[in-house]
């Protein structure tokens, strides 16, 4: 019983982790390919809107 409990558990976080994958993979070669001028549209706009932000967190070194 052990060893089908390992053996689904480990199915189980292959396909998930495929899946995700799968989808990130998907995603890119279709900005790449499909993406033309507007690849970085939104990207853009939101580096526009953040310019003067603050930073917040990480390193108190300056």
């Amino acid at each position: 019983m052990g060893a089908y409990i390992t053996d689904l558990t480990i199915v189980a976080i292959l396909i998930i982790g495929i899946t995700a994958l799968m989808g990130v993979i998907t995603n890119s070669f279709g900005e790449k390919v499909f993406g033309g001028k507007r690849r970085t549209e939104f990207t853009d706009q939101g580096a526009k809107y953040q310019t003067g932000w603050k930073n917040v967190g990480g390193n108190r070194k300056a």
